[in-house]
């Protein structure tokens, strides 16, 4: 036990004190300010980290707080052995299962972030059921035994879209100064929070609730050094909360990141974050000099079980023995750490993240697993070695009993799927973007400049005919743009496919040669792969950026197309998809269209009409006498694309470029009798036009130099 040290204890009392009664009085003062002097912190910067209660209080006064270079529970010491689990990676209805396991693998404590663009996808526009019933979720685990440590952000990282920043901040201009004491953005924050810590006062430890810590911001110490904007948030966090609750920042165990990244003077407890296998001591000595004394119980608030996966990468593993040797360092002296990730989960639809290297062009986003190779799996398995070497650590440091290890979820392999193309993507526009909703501008703009957080934008226009093949090139394309021509964009048929212009390469495109008796049309089908969520360049707004620049002429006059999926999804709940599709093709031959189009374009990719984005449908039954269990989609044999299981959006799939060939599919989205799969394939389908519903994940796609 390290305490600290204690003022007042070596001074002497002058003779000429005890000669008289009125010595004898001046005395007894002298000895009691010295008394009250000795509980008074060593470092007068330092107000204490939370109420006045400090670990002399009797076991029955409910709190929590630090002193002694410790935590203290009710009075007692309090090592926090704990695990981060994102309720916005798993489904509401497996809250209470993903946490049983956290509670069999040891941990009293649950720490989450809160992404502030899941709560307010829109200004104004609060949304806290569902998948985002927080309230909900910390009620469960307290429930269920835990402790709670809140990341309220308002930037979080956690490998999320945008770092959990409303993707609409980008669409306010002039631009927003992110993560700093601009006085515009301060204003969105104070109401964000004005909403969202109202609601977790009640649920607090001193008020009866779990949470027992709130974090500032997140690793701002690697980011900036901004420390109004710090103070800022520690005052409005004070200012909903009270001052009871422990406030904390977490950053890098380095001198730099520490400097810049603790709030020193504000009594914020400041915790560190490392490279598993990094000597930990060390790193809580240089801790506790950002910290007052008495007041650096040490604590790894990311103990990291694995590490994310982008696209195109080998699959991130880290060894089960390594990884539990590494947390015994920590808790055998005593010391606190959370698991990130105890579960990792699903970033479902288009909430993944991505990161840069050296430039905002060395872009790389993340997988739609986030499993993080964490000892709880994407589906909840625990019956893996790091699972099982992590509890026999744990369990070593917990004065209680663990609960026994559930099994593992079972999960059905369906089969193989037979889909079938309903629509061309283009046959299909005027459904997925409303002729009202178009945008007409002179230059490209950025997709949330046109309303477009997620997904797609199209962006059409026209140039005149060329005697000869053409280059196209696009400075800035954020992220991945397919291009496509026609002649004229009024053409009936699906335009032609040309390539692809992706942000990390940025390559120019050659253009072919094609005869037309009019201007030639051309589309621009721009995918946002999930915003930059850590680093210089998170101000990363998605569409084209730049003007689009033909044989080194500024191409003008465009018409913007936002595509909404959801207006696509409800058009087909009345109708079978297939009909949205046909009521165009019954207008269109489409033998005829390609007919009509080969006999006008020189261009000899013939095999490019099988790269036309269309939409794919299958069917399969679960009989009701079978419980419906999750499974896997494999994507084996297919490009890129999303994908839709009953309406509910399991994520993005690009086995081409790898290595996760397959989707997690939770039970919950599933129904006895008929379950309908959806897909928008970007590019080729699989030849055999299958799809294959299996037990079991696979990161073993794309091409061979990314696999081991």
């Amino acid at each position: 036990m390290i305490r600290g040290r204690r003022g007042g204890g070596g001074r002497t009392i002058p003779k000429r004190l005890m000669a008289s009664k009125k010595s004898l009085k001046i005395l007894l003062a002298f000895l009691t300010a010295i008394t009250l002097a000795s509980f008074a912190p060593a470092l007068a910067p330092f107000p204490v980290l939370s109420s006045s209660r400090h670990h002399l209080t009797s076991g029955n006064d409910r709190g929590f707080w630090i002193a002694d270079d410790m935590f203290w529970k009710d009075g007692q010491p309090f090592q926090i052995i704990g695990g981060d689990v994102h309720y916005f990676r798993v489904l509401p209805e497996y809250w209470e299962d993903r946490l049983l396991r956290a509670k069999a693998l040891g941990l009293n404590t649950i720490q989450t972030y809160v992404p502030w663009n899941l709560h307010e996808p829109a200004p104004q526009k609060w949304v806290f059921e569902g998948i985002a019933n927080i309230e909900s979720f910390l009620k469960l685990a307290q429930e269920l035994g835990f402790l709670v440590m809140l990341r309220a952000g308002p930037y979080i990282c956690a490998e999320w879209d945008f770092g959990g920043f409303p993707a609409w901040l980008l669409a306010i201009e002039p631009a927003l100064k992110l993560r700093s004491s601009d006085p515009e953005f301060l204003q969105l924050v104070e109401r964000w929070w004005g909403v969202l810590l109202p609601k977790m006062t009640p649920l607090l430890y001193e008020n009866g609730g779990p949470i027992i810590m709130v974090q500032v911001e997140n690793e701002f110490g690697s980011y900036g050094d901004d420390k109004k904007y710090l103070r800022h948030l520690v005052t409005l966090a004070r200012r909903h909360l009270g001052n009871d609750i422990v406030l904390y920042t977490t950053d890098g165990g380095s001198k730099d990141a520490l400097e810049n990244g603790t709030i020193l003077g504000e009594g914020v407890f400041s915790a560190v974050d490392f490279s598993t296998g990094d000597n930990p001591w060390p790193i809580f000595k240089l801790q506790k000099k950002y910290n007052a004394p008495g007041k650096s119980p040490a604590l790894s608030s990311e103990f990291y079980t694995g590490w994310l996966t982008h696209w195109g990468e080998q699959n991130a593993e880290t060894g089960a023995n390594f990884t539990a040797a590494a947390l015994q360092k920590i808790l055998s002296q005593n010391g606190s750490a959370v698991l990130y990730m105890a579960h990792g989960g699903t970033n479902f639809e288009f909430f993944n993240g991505a990161n840069t290297g050296q430039n905002e062009s060395d872009y790389k986003a993340d997988l739609t697993s986030y499993d993080y190779d964490a000892p709880i799996k994407e589906s909840g398995d625990v019956d893996n070695p790091k699972f099982k070497a992590l509890r026999r650590v744990i369990k070593t440091y917990r004065s209680v009993a663990l609960p026994p290890v559930p099994s593992n979820n079972k999960r059905t392999s369906y089969g193989l799927v037979k889909v079938s193309k309903i629509a061309s993507f283009f046959e299909v526009l005027d459904t997925l973007c409303s002729p009202m909703e178009v945008v007409e501008a002179e230059h490209p703009i950025a997709m949330e400049l046109v309303g477009q957080m997620f997904g797609f934008v199209l962006y059409v226009t026209e140039y005149p005919q060329k005697e000869t093949s053409s280059i196209l090139s696009i400075p800035k394309v954020h992220d991945r743009a397919q291009v496509f021509v026609s002649c004229s964009v009024d053409d009936n048929g699906s335009p032609i496919y040309v390539g692809v212009i992706e942000r990390w390469s940025n390559k120019a495109l050659a253009m072919p040669k094609i005869n037309c008796s009019s201007n030639i049309g051309l589309f621009l089908l721009v995918e946002n792969l999930g915003r930059v969520n850590y680093g210089p360049y998170m101000y990363d707004r998605k569409g084209i950026l730049s003007p689009a620049i033909l044989d080194n002429v500024v191409l003008h006059q465009w018409k913007i197309y936002p595509i909404s999926f959801q207006r696509f999804i409800n058009h087909s709940k009345d109708k079978p998809i297939k009909q949205v599709g046909s009521s165009r093709i019954n207008k269109i031959s489409i033998q005829n269209s390609l007919k009509h189009h080969s006999s006008r374009f020189t261009f000899s990719l013939k095999e490019s009409i099988s790269e036309e984005p269309g939409f794919y449908k299958g069917h399969f039954f679960i009989d009701p006498i079978n419980q419906v269990r999750d499974t896997f989609i494999s994507f084996s044999g297919w490009s890129k694309g999303i994908a839709f299981v009953n309406n509910f959006n399991i994520g993005r799939f690009w086995p081409l470029f790898g290595p996760q060939c397959t989707l997690y599919v939770p039970a919950p989205i599933l129904q006895h009798g008929e379950n309908v799969v959806v897909m928008l394939e970007l590019h080729a389908p699989n030849p055999d036009l299958t799809i294959e519903l299996v037990e079991n994940p696979d990161f073993t796609c794309g091409p061979k130099h990314h696999q081991a």
